[in-house]
């Protein structure tokens, strides 16, 4: 059993092997939750929730905020699961590979410490499903310890990126915005283009 004292909150928690830093919470977990801005009654998610620390953590400082959890592991979401009984909190627990499972759901958070020691498929999934799923003005959140290809990710998608280096990880912050400043400069570019091309034929 894994005894955690975190934000003046005593939480004990169920691990194995099999999920990610069974022993302790990992430095880049406290990293991002220091830097995250949460609302009482946000609709959160904790996408790849491992045992569960995050969003039972949320679940608990946050009692109003509506937490969901997935993760692609049935043995993690087991876990999570009994964590989240043993906790004495009620957040939806999901199965699920990416947002697959939760595809109807809007998000004012999300939150997401990725799994950075494989190729980067897996992040760049959640960093375009975040954007969709993320409601007007929603954040995402998310540390590892590379930062150049997140950072140009992020970027590409959300059209801005905060980070925040913290004890050797880095921390992202993006909020979905009314209209992707990128995403402007582009139409702009190509109206331009137009009014060009087919200017001269009007001559």
């Amino acid at each position: 059993m894994l005894a955690v004292r975190y934000d003046e909150l005593s939480l004990e928690f169920e691990t194995n092997e099999s999920v990610f830093s069974p022993k302790g919470l990992d430095a880049g977990t406290k990293a991002m939750l220091k830097e995250a801005v949460i609302n009482d009654q946000d609709r959160i998610l904790d996408l790849g929730c491992g045992y569960g620390f995050v969003g039972i953590y949320l679940a608990k400082r946050y009692p109003e905020a509506a937490v969901t959890m997935t993760d692609i592991s049935a043995n993690a979401i087991d876990l999570t699961t009994k964590n989240a009984q043993r906790n004495d909190v009620a957040p939806e627990i999901v199965l699920s590979e990416g947002f697959k499972e939760i595809s109807d759901k809007t998000f004012d958070v999300i939150l997401s410490n990725p799994p950075y020691h494989v190729d980067f498929s897996v992040p760049k999934e959640f960093i375009e499903k975040a954007y969709r799923q993320l409601a007007l003005n929603g954040k995402l959140y998310m540390v590892t310890k590379r930062r150049k290809w997140y950072e140009n990710k992020i970027r590409s998608v959300f059209g801005y990126v905060k980070v925040t280096e913290v004890d050797d990880y880095y921390v992202f912050y993006a909020e979905k915005r009314a209209k992707n400043p990128l995403v402007k400069k582009k139409e702009k570019k190509m109206s331009k283009k137009l009014q060009r091309k087919y200017g001269k034929r009007k001559g």
